[in-house]
C-alpha cells in the first residue's frame, strides 16, 4: 500500500481504556508546570479585577439577580491560587504551597474588605434569597466543588486550552460566598459570617483536592521525599483536613434531607387528610426540628374527637413523634394574624401608613390654624392702638379700617396675607406725609407689605 492510500485509509479507534485517557492530549510537564504557576500570584492588575469583581457579586446579591453574580464569576481571579495549593501538595513543593496559601489568604482578605465596605454602604439591607442559599453548605456543595475541581484541573493540563475554565469557577461559585461573609461581617451576623466562610473553605479544599488526584493520575515529576514517615505524615495531614472540612457538610446534607423528607410527608398527609371535608385549610405551619404540625382551619368546626382519630395515623405516615396542632376559627386560641398572613400583614401595612399620613396632614392643618388664630388675635388686641396712634398723627384722617389684605400670587403661587390701614381723609394729605404715613405702618406692623390706603375727601356738589 502506497503512503497516500495508507494515509487516507480508516483509522481503528482502539480500545475503549484510548479514549477515556488523560494522557493522549496532555500538554508537556514544563507547560503544564509553567501554567500552573503563573496563575498563582496577584500582582499587577488582578487584585484590581478581583476588587472589582467581588463588588459586581455583591451587587448581584444584594438586588437578588443570579445574572449579575454569574457575570461576577467568569471574571474571577480566585481558582489561580487554590489549583496551586493542590499542585504544591502533588508535588510535595513545600514553597509552592507556601506562596499559595499566602495568595490565597490575600484574595480573601481583599474579597472580604470588598464585600464588608460595600455592604456597609449599601442602602439595600434585607438578606435576599440568594445571600442566605450561601449560608448552609452541605454534601452537595462537597460533591460539586470536587466535580467542578476535576474538570478545572483537567481543562488546565490539556494542549488545546477550552472554555472548561469559566464554567467552573460558576459551579464551584467562589465569590458568592466570600460576598455573603462580607455581608455577615458588615451587619455582625456571625451566623451567616460563618456559614458563607465554611462554604468557601470547602470549594477551596476539595478544589486542591481534586487538583491532587489528576496530578497524581498524570504522573507529574515531583519531589522525592529522603524520609518516608515525613512523606506519611503529609499524607496523613491531607487526609485528616479534607476529613474534618467535609464531616460537617456531611451531617448538615443528612439534617437537610431529614427536613425536605418531613416536609413532603407532612404537606402529603394534610392534603390527604383535612382535604374534601367542610373544613378548609388556610395556613399551614411545618416544624420539621421540632417534628410539630400548625394548622389554621375556617369552616365548619372540625370535633376534637375527628382531629384526634387523624393524629393516631401520623406514625402510618412515616411521621413518628410528630406533634399536631389544629386551630379553629372558632377557637378563643386562634391567633388572628395567622388567617391569611400575607393579605393581612398587607392590610396592615396599607393602614398604618394611611394614618401615618392622616395624622401628618392634621397635624399640618392645625399648626397652620394655630398660626392664623395668633395672628388674628394679634390684630385684634393691637388694631385699636395703630388706629389711635395714626388719627394722633394725621387728625384730617377719619373712618380707619384695619384688616388683612389677599395679594394674589403670581405664576402659580398662592394670594399671600399683608395687614391694611384703609383711612378717609377729609383733606388730602402731602405726598411726603403719605410716604411717611407708609413707612410707618410698615414699622409698626413689622410686615414689608404692609398697604395704607387712604380716601380722599368726597367732592361737594
Amino acid at each position: 500500500m502506497s503512503e497516500t492510500e495508507k494515509f487516507f485509509a480508516p483509522q481503528s479507534e482502539g480500545p475503549i481504556t484510548n479514549r477515556f485517557s488523560l494522557l493522549l492530549d496532555k500538554a508537556d510537564d514544563d507547560v503544564i508546570d509553567s501554567s500552573l504557576r503563573s496563575g498563582i500570584e496577584l500582582r499587577g492588575a488582578t487584585p484590581w479585577i478581583l476588587m472589582f469583581a467581588i463588588l459586581v457579586a455583591s451587587i448581584g446579591l444584594n438586588i437578588n439577580s443570579p445574572a449579575v453574580i454569574i457575570g461576577a464569576m467568569l471574571i474571577s481571579p480566585l481558582m489561580g491560587p487554590i489549583v496551586g495549593i493542590g499542585y504544591g501538595i502533588g508535588i510535595y513543593d513545600f514553597a509552592l504551597i507556601r506562596r499559595s496559601l499566602a495568595n490565597l489568604g490575600i484574595a480573601a482578605a481583599i474579597s472580604l474588605a470588598t464585600s464588608t465596605l460595600y455592604f456597609l454602604l449599601t442602602p439595600l439591607e434585607e438578606a435576599q434569597s440568594e445571600l442566605l442559599a450561601r449560608t448552609t453548605p452541605t454534601l452537595w456543595d462537597v460533591l460539586i466543588a470536587l466535580a467542578g475541581g476535576l474538570a478545572g484541573i483537567i481543562g488546565m493540563t490539556r494542549r488545546e486550552k477550552s472554555n472548561v475554565i469559566p464554567g467552573v469557577a460558576i459551579a464551584t461559585a467562589l465569590m458568592p460566598p466570600l460576598c455573603t461573609a462580607g455581608y455577615g461581617l458588615a451587619n455582625g451576623n456571625w451566623a451567616v459570617f460563618g456559614g458563607a466562610f465554611y462554604l468557601f473553605s470547602i470549594n477551596c479544599v476539595f478544589i486542591a483536592v481534586s487538583t491532587v488526584i489528576v496530578i497524581e493520575y498524570l504522573r507529574l515529576p515531583h519531589r522525592k521525599f529522603v524520609d518516608q514517615t515525613v512523606e506519611r505524615r503529609v499524607k496523613r495531614t491531607l487526609l485528616t483536613v479534607v476529613l474534618l472540612t467535609a464531616l460537617p457538610s456531611i451531617y448538615l446534607a443528612i439534617q437537610l434531607v431529614d427536613n425536605e423528607v418531613f416536609g413532603h410527608r407532612a404537606r402529603a398527609f394534610v392534603r390527604e387528610e383535612f382535604s374534601g371535608g367542610a373544613s378548609h385549610v388556610v395556613d399551614t405551619q411545618l416544624s420539621p426540628v421540632q417534628r410539630r404540625i400548625e394548622l389554621t382551619l375556617i369552616g365548619a368546626r372540625m370535633p376534637q374527637a375527628a382531629i384526634a382519630a387523624i393524629e393516631k395515623k401520623l406514625p402510618q405516615a412515616g411521621l413518628e413523634g410528630t406533634t399536631l396542632i389544629v386551630n379553629q376559627a372558632e377557637d378563643s386560641r386562634v391567633d388572628v394574624g395567622v388567617l391569611k398572613a400575607d393579605i393581612l400583614a398587607e392590610i396592615y401595612r396599607d393602614t398604618q401608613q394611611g394614618l401615618r399620613e392622616r395624622d401628618a396632614t392634621i397635624a399640618q392643618l392645625r399648626e397652620e390654624l394655630a398660626r392664623r388664630t395668633t395672628e388674628r388675635n394679634a390684630w385684634r388686641e393691637t388694631a385699636a392702638d395703630i388706629g389711635a396712634e395714626f388719627v394722633a398723627q394725621y387728625p384730617a384722617c377719619k373712618d380707619l379700617l384695619m384688616g388683612v389684605a389677599l395679594v394674589p400670587g403670581q405664576e402659580g403661587k398662592p394670594a399671600s396675607e399683608v395687614p391694611t390701614l384703609t383711612a378717609r381723609c377729609t383733606r388730602a394729605l402731602a405726598p411726603a406725609d403719605v410716604q411717611r404715613a407708609q413707612a410707618w405702618l410698615v414699622a409698626r406692623t413689622k410686615a414689608a407689605g404692609a398697604q395704607l390706603v387712604l380716601v380722599p375727601p368726597a367732592r361737594r356738589r
